[in-house]
């Protein structure tokens, strides 16, 4: 009797549970380490003497360098496997954030940090591929936010880590302490992650499938596919800028907080934790396009909130808008590799984080120009604008019977 083929990991048996907790530890090696200058960015400003735009430089020279190399990255990972891919990505970021915090000037912290990110992008490029490889095709879309939601705990617990370090000793001392916890993280993610079971690495070449630039053409061919870059593109570009300057705005006049309670503020991506996989449920019920338009609409309305010059209100409005981001950016990462062909599924998702990580780089760095020249109500306003022109692409291009299609 012929062994039946492996359908995929569904929810309730120990692989599963093993797939999405290693992944949740990846997010948390990948997203502690990059953002966690985010929550020490004035301190790095006043230390290095540079602008508040500049000081930014340092988020958004990780996030170019994800951006550069997710697509190099899901070729090597095409050709060695998606574990071993995402191993050597992790291991060898966390050897660029150790060395990091030692930085004498800040063109030396931005090399450090730009190849951070370049073996960090190890993670995004590949993540998914495995992911919607690996688990049963109807659940893909919750695991996908399960896994959204642990990179939001990353990405929490770096900032949290280090904005109160470095406010008690010094920036550097929680740079680096955040990347330790990310070395603790890395080794989870070795241990707990099953082996691939339904790809073999080197197989399109063995085969005589496609090459590389016939995957990347078919992936950038598709309208729908170009309407989720675009969202990575406009959303994450806003949202990394919204946590860049959100710091600045309220250590200054009128508000005048302390560093321990703006780092507080971060506390918000909570809300991501749980709007990410709520929304992969809602989308395998309702539809990816209704619920990915919704998110949009949560961010729009929690970027309102934050015109209103109270902190209580503006801490509001930053987990409504944070909540908005994660649900949106759950559903269009994990809708690029279902609506991608078979053979660039690996290379739709990478061009979907090329797209997302560029956008936080460009508009990481170029809204803080806009924010020390005009305030922080116009700064909003593009934030706004940015976000509703993404709802309007997504609405124009992004077809709502897909879902049903792919047997959601």
């Amino acid at each position: 009797m012929s062994v039946p083929e492996f359908a995929g990991h569904v929810p309730g048996s120990g692989s599963y549970r093993r797939l999405i907790a290693g992944l949740f530890f990846a997010g948390v090696a990948t997203f502690a380490q990059l953002y966690s200058l985010q929550a020490v960015l004035p301190q790095v400003s006043a230390d290095l003497h540079v602008t508040p735009s500049t000081a930014a430089l340092t988020v958004s020279a990780a996030t170019l360098g994800i951006a550069a190399t997710v697509i190099p990255w899901s070729m090597v990972a095409d050709r060695i496997g998606r574990i071993p891919a995402m191993a050597i990505g992790i291991i060898a970021a966390t050897v660029f954030g150790l060395t990091a915090p030692f930085s004498t000037g800040i063109e030396m912290l931005l090399a450090l940090r730009l190849a951070e990110g370049l073996a960090l992008g190890a993670v995004p490029a590949v993540a998914l591929a495995y992911l919607s490889e690996e688990v049963h095709v109807r659940h893909v879309a919750v695991a996908a936010g399960s896994y959204t939601a642990g990179t939001t705990v990353g990405g929490l617990s770096g900032r949290l880590i280090a904005g109160p370090l470095g406010e008690v000793f010094d920036w550097r001392i929680g740079a680096w302490s955040v990347t330790v916890l990310c070395a603790f993280a890395a080794a989870l993610f070795l241990w707990l992650s099953p082996r691939a079971r339904r790809f073999v690495p080197g197989r399109l070449r063995v085969d005589g499938g496609p090459g590389m630039l016939a995957r990347l053409a078919r992936a950038l061919r598709s309208p729908q596919l170009l309407a989720l870059y675009a969202q990575g593109f406009l959303l994450m570009g806003a949202f990394v800028a919204v946590y860049n300057y959100l710091g600045f705005h309220l250590l200054g006049p009128p508000f005048l907080l302390p560093v321990w309670l703006v780092t507080l503020l971060f506390l918000a991506y909570l809300a991501g934790t749980v709007s990410s996989p709520w929304a992969g449920s809602l989308a395998s019920r309702n539809g990816r396009r209704r619920v990915l338009l919704g998110s949009i609409g949560v961010f729009g309305a929690g970027a309102a909130l934050m015109l209103i010059p109270h902190p209580i209100v503006i801490l509001a409005g930053l987990v409504v808008f944070t909540a908005g981001f994660f649900g949106a950016h759950a559903i269009a990462s994990s809708w690029a590799p279902v609506l991608a062909d078979p053979d660039s599924r690996a290379q739709a998702p990478s061009l979907y984080y090329f797209a997302y990580y560029a956008g936080s780089s460009l508009f990481g760095w170029a809204l803080g120009i806009a924010f020390g020249a005009l305030d922080w109500n116009w700064f909003l306003t593009i934030v706004i604008t940015m976000g509703a022109v993404a709802a309007l692409i997504a609405l124009a291009t992004l077809r709502p019977d897909a879902p049903a299609r792919e047997g959601l």
